[in-house]
């Protein structure tokens, strides 16, 4: 393959797009690989439509090799599908949804579980047609309410998502094994460092789950990571270690006046300075009061969260918890409706005669002790006691994770990064088996319900995580097993500099190079030795003005390393590059 720059559909940018907020953004515009359309669309140049295609049969290829079978389905799904699993309401506001001219409603699809499923049920249904995993490469789309940072967080978007089908747990877990072999296969080929994680099912549904999660300084995701015994979550999942009950007798509660304690921290040094208390932040126990409502449903709840006062409520561990249940916090006019909440004083004590739920963080044991609110303005109850003065209707992960918190497999503490989604692998289990009444005739005549996986990987999105994880200040960077071409051979126009450099990549064409030749006339050498940095080849030669002596000028982007080289070793030394 031989492209020509005077020929090739590209306009280079030197400024960067005024609503770009990530590296990846900026830099994939101005290189002209992707242009806006619209809030979370982007159109696919001729180099970005290469690089996409890429990854894809990176993606395809490792697919394949699992044993993995492609499919294609439409993206505009009828409502039925959605119905029957609960998710046309389970999914809220994320589906895109619209009617035809009859008014039968449609969905652009974000997955497709339930077509894959439905299809398999319609060819298949004997035991002996199993196991199979079937996958997609396709455009998905989710009405993202705040699409941001590029094509990392879009509202259309390439994805690949794969469905494995077995008889039993046991071939569900082998089918979840080699799908995470295979993606570590790919990430591996595509040169993204990775962590693989513990993550919550979220909409999805499902037991065991995992995400890959690519650590960038832009990630929307943030993960723990134990660097002792390797356990690595996504922080919605972290789990708590809970500490041993306490037993033995505690002192009676007790109400104090607390009057000016806004905050936790004016509340310590109000109890410690007038009450001769010797506390800290982490005994005290805040309560959350928000209300959740459920997608498809007119109720709302009414939920108390309880968590140490030295910590906030992670929201995005809240709403993990509660999915798909939508949680929001409550606001002044409602309290005004549930006066036996009193704003700034709330205290688990009173919670149950309410008939209000109330859902503690781990650390809150039978037998510890606290100072909460005592429902009361200005006031304080202390040695407040778990499983004595209140008791909780269950536990709950929405504390905010803190580096250093305690590993939940050893022990040690844990450290904090950012990260973006790459991938997410999923043991459904029998979700959409059942909804769809899947089942195979088993050797006994008796029907098997069918048990399934659900795996996907972000293919445009890994465009972007490539950009962000391997940019420099000059521009892209790209590996070569995805870069549009192997090399980019800049002729710098004077003289017979592009004539050789167009003799060079016939050459390395005619030899299996994917070659991106610099030849158009008129254009000064330092714009083109920047479109070469920006553009992003692996590897960059330079017919410049070296050639009078015989020398041109061989570039490693990845490391910048420069070297001369005799003008007649060129295509060997080129090659021996590229296939190194």
């Amino acid at each position: 393959m031989l492209l020509r720059m005077s020929s090739l559909f590209l306009r280079t940018l030197r400024d960067d797009p005024a609503d770009a907020e990530v590296p990846s953004h900026k830099l994939l515009v101005r290189a002209g690989y992707v242009r806006r359309v619209a809030p979370g669309i982007y159109s696919w140049l001729p180099l970005g439509k290469m690089v996409l295609e890429n990854v894809a049969r990176v993606v395809r290829e490792e697919m394949d090799r699992m044993g993995g079978q492609e499919v294609l389905f439409p993206a505009l799904l009828p409502r039925e599908y959605y119905e029957a699993t609960g998710r046309w309401t389970e999914y809220g506001d994320t589906l895109f949804r619209l009617k035809d001219r009859k008014g039968a409603d449609y969905l652009l699809g974000p997955t497709h579980e339930e077509l894959f499923t439905d299809m398999v049920k319609g060819e298949y249904s004997s035991y002996k047609d199993y196991p199979v995993t079937l996958y997609q490469i396709q455009t998905k789309y989710r009405d993202e309410a705040r699409p941001r940072a590029g094509i990392l967080r879009g509202r259309e978007f390439v994805m690949k998502d794969s469905y494995s089908f077995d008889l039993d747990d046991d071939g569900l877990k082998r089918s979840y094994e080699r799908h995470r072999e295979a993606y570590i296969r790919i990430f591996d080929r595509l040169g993204i460092d990775y962590r693989i994680c513990f993550a919550t099912s979220g909409a999805m549904g499902g037991s065991a789950s995992e995400e890959f999660l690519a650590p960038a300084e832009t990630g929307e995701d943030t993960f723990v990571a134990c660097h002792n015994c390797g356990y690595a979550a996504n922080a919605e999942a972290v789990t708590t270690p809970a500490p041993a009950a306490v037993t033995g007798e505690q002192p009676a509660m007790e109400v104090l006046d607390t009057p000016d304690t806004p905050t936790i921290e004016t509340l310590v040094t109000h109890l410690n300075t007038h009450h001769g208390l010797d506390l800290t932040a982490d005994r005290t126990l805040k309560n959350v009061v928000v209300k959740v409502t459920t997608p498809g449903s007119d109720k709302i709840e009414t939920l108390v969260i309880g968590v140490p006062g030295d910590r906030e409520v992670d929201f995005k561990r809240l709403e993990a918890a509660l999915a798909p249940g939508e949680p929001a916090i409550f606001e002044a006019e409602d309290f005004a409706r549930h006066p036996g909440l009193v704003r700034g004083y709330i205290g688990p004590q009173v919670l149950r005669d309410l008939g209000i739920r109330y859902l503690v963080d781990p650390r809150v044991v039978d037998g510890s002790v606290w100072v909460t609110g005592a429902n009361e303005p200005g006031r304080h109850a202390v040695n407040v006691v778990a499983g004595r003065d209140f008791v909780a209707d269950g536990t709950i992960e929405a504390a905010e994770v803190r580096a250093g918190d305690a590993c939940p497999v050893c022990g040690s503490g844990l450290s904090i990064d950012r990260g973006i989604e790459i991938g997410h692998i999923f043991q459904l289990g029998r979700k959409y088996a059942d909804a769809a009444k899947l089942d195979a005739l088993g050797p006994d005549g008796k029907p098997i319900r069918i048990t399934m996986g659900s795996y996907g990987v972000g293919v445009s999105r890994a465009v972007a995580v490539m950009t962000e994880q391997r940019y420099d200040e000059l521009g892209l960077r790209w590996p070569r097993e995805v870069a549009p071409a192997d090399v980019h051979i800049v002729g710098t126009g004077k003289d017979d500099q592009i004539e050789v450099a167009g003799r060079i990549a016939g050459e390395l064409e005619a030899r299996g190079l994917r070659v991106l030749l610099d030849d158009r006339a008129g254009v000064s050498p330092g714009v083109k030795f920047k479109d070469a940095e920006l553009l992003g080849m692996p590897t960059i030669l330079i017919v410049g003005r070296g050639l009078a002596q015989g020398v041109v000028e061989l570039r490693d982007r990845a490391t910048g390393a420069k070297e001369e080289i005799p003008v007649a070793e060129a295509a060997d030394r080129v090659e021996a590059a590229c296939r190194a």
